[in-house]
């Protein structure tokens, strides 16, 4: 039984949120969530929400199965690509304009249960 939860347009930076999700990848479900709890970083709680929606996914997926706890899964796939990226102007001195780049992300989480 599997769960996929997808989380569109997240105002971060897929260079920054891959150093997060390399940290979970692979671990049981509760394993990482405690690791995510512990992670100083703007991804940990994003991620978290969606590794949370995408084990409740699965449960609802398993029907009558349904009463696995979170040790029961582990997050098979963590995807972060990247966004669409908006562009800001800065003004600089002498009438220049910097170009600030605000990135955005897409994040996928699998969870798959343990066989």
């Amino acid at each position: 039984m599997d769960g996929r939860a997808v989380n569109r347009f997240v105002r971060i930076s897929a260079r920054k949120a891959r150093i997060v999700a390399d940290l979970v990848r692979g671990k049981r479900v509760d394993q990482a969530l405690m690791i995510l709890r512990l992670t100083p970083k703007k991804a940990s709680p994003l991620l978290t929400k969606a590794i949370l929606s995408a084990t409740a996914n699965a449960r609802v997926a398993g029907g009558a199965e349904a009463r696995v706890e979170n040790s029961g899964f582990i997050v098979s796939e963590v995807r972060i690509d990247e966004g669409p990226t908006m562009k800001r102007i800065r003004p600089r001195a002498q009438g220049r304009a910097y170009r600030i780049l605000k990135r955005t992300s897409h994040i996928q989480v699998t969870v798959s249960s343990v066989q």
